[in-house]
């Protein structure tokens, strides 16, 4: 028998978990969805499907659910399939939870030892021809873009030899070429990063490895046209420590930020390191070479937000502190040798940034993220940070002006997705789901992303509560014929 799941955060309210596969078909919609809208967009989730074995977890050692919102001619069609991973067959043959601690494997059952553990929650991209659903700590698993079925583990035919692929790739519109990294890429608490490019056809023709100056959480990475970026931040790992039981991730404040920068297509060997006081971020807005000059756009913070991080970490941080305190830019003159680069301010704290795909790796005039603002409403919990986005903001990068907008009832708003338009001047739409705390249930919102401020142009009303994706990316009809 299923017993009850934690009474914690992670667990209730809007976190709590779905168990739940389904297809609707024509979502209610008010307002008007503009007919140009087709393709689909991909979401992936944490949704356990057994309560966690030792009694305690994290939201993101959720069971890995993919979802689609098919859009097509004014209408949304939506789906939702878990990934059926080893994993989690392994815990549906036994009907309950087999694996301990978030990216600790010596804290699993033994019958369940050698198993892959990789729950491939975080993000699906497309690319190749194929749909891909990434966690760092894994390879990609390959599903289905249709029916959603899980495939298999992809290693671009046995060619790929690091063990895990990050979360975040990046995407060379011009090109077709994708750029991908893995951290831990040796091994469980291993320096080695790995560097990777698949070519459009989803051929790998390009993996070479390196190693961080520690074992450093690296969820995302960023590339120009002319260089890879890899951030290093003092969330840290040690093999010791997991082999005693204890949690995969620390914050260590003492030891400083690393930056390195590369040539795109050329060696790790011509690595340049750069250096700053310790720092965290987890997603990057965009990076473009300007000459000498690299720029690397994002927000910033002091700790690594997650709760369970910080309690292991004996951090008890100011509400202040956790607030990812700015939108920067760090400037690096790869003429100069030396650690030291520039910083600037650019914009008020926020996550979850986004660009138009056309923009990646050039300079660029606009940008979309999230904020939590105080005074648009008070918190609401949702996701694996605790309190939830609640305001949808569009930057525009040279002046610093922002547009805003927040919703007059108590919501929280997952991560955005960028659309765009075929009409000529026109800059796209944006969509995102609304968590709605007074019903206990979700609505897609379409904007049009120009106009941010003016409010949804069209809300797709959804029967149920949706969790918290991690991260999601819209991909057109016309790739996917």
């Amino acid at each position: 028998m299923t017993t009850k799941f934690p009474d914690s955060f992670d667990y209730q309210g809007f976190n709590a978990p779905m168990r739940t596969e389904c297809d609707i078909y024509d979502l209610v919609i008010e307002g008007n969805l503009p007919a140009e809208i087709n393709g689909q967009w991909y979401r992936t989730t944490p949704d356990p499907q057994y309560p966690p074995m030792l009694g305690h977890d994290t939201y993101l050692s959720g069971d890995g659910m993919i979802s689609s919102f098919k859009f097509e001619n004014g209408h949304i069609d939506y789906k939702m399939r878990y990934i059926m991973t080893e994993r989690l067959k392994a815990e549906r043959k036994a009907r309950r939870g087999l694996f301990g601690l978030y990216r600790n494997p010596f804290t699993d059952d033994s019958s369940v030892r050698g198993v892959n553990r990789c729950v491939y929650n975080t993000t699906p991209i497309f690319h190749g021809g194929k749909l891909l659903a990434l966690k760092e700590d894994g390879r990609a698993m390959n599903l289905d873009p249709h029916t959603l079925e899980t495939l298999g583990e992809w290693d671009y035919g046995g060619k790929l030899k690091t063990k895990t692929m990050t979360a975040h790739s990046r995407l060379d519109e011009d090109t077709g070429d994708l750029y991908f990294f893995g951290y831990e890429a040796g091994g469980l608490a291993t320096r080695d990063i790995s560097y990777c490019i698949a070519n459009k056809e989803g051929e790998l023709v390009k993996e070479e490895w390196f190693e961080a100056p520690y074992v450093s959480l690296m969820h995302d990475f960023a590339v120009t046209k002319e260089h890879a970026i890899f951030p290093v931040f003092p969330t840290t790992c040690d093999l010791e420590r997991l082999k005693a039981g204890g949690v995969h991730w620390v914050c260590e404040p003492d030891k400083d930020t690393f930056i390195g920068i590369m040539p795109r297509e050329g060696s790790v060997k011509h690595m340049h390191w750069f250096r700053r006081p310790a720092c965290s971020a987890f997603h990057f807005m965009n990076a473009y070479t300007e000459g000498k000059y690299v720029h690397l756009d994002f927000g910033i913070g002091k700790y690594a937000p997650f709760p369970f991080m910080l309690e292991a970490s004996h951090i008890h941080p100011k509400p202040e502190d956790m607030a990812y305190g700015r939108v920067v830019r760090w400037s690096f003159d790869m003429s100069k040798p030396g650690e030291k680069f520039e910083e600037y301010n650019l914009a008020p704290s926020g996550d979850f940034p986004r660009i138009a795909n056309k923009d990646h790796m050039k300079d660029y005039g606009i940008g979309y993220y999230e904020r939590f603002d105080m005074e648009a409403a008070p918190p609401l919990m949702a996701g694996p940070v605790g309190v939830g986005f609640n305001t949808l903001s569009r930057l525009e990068i040279k002046s610093g002006k922002l547009k805003s907008w927040h919703s007059n009832k108590p919501v929280t708003i997952q991560e955005e997705i960028h659309i765009p338009s075929k009409q000529p001047g026109h800059e796209g739409y944006l969509a995102l789901v609304a968590d709605l705390h007074e019903t206990q249930l979700s609505d897609v919102l379409v904007f049009e992303a120009e106009h941010v401020d003016k409010g949804p142009i069209a809300t797709a009303h959804l029967p149920l509560r949706l969790r918290n994706q991690v991260h999601g990316n819209w991909v057109p009809a016309e790739q996917l014929k």
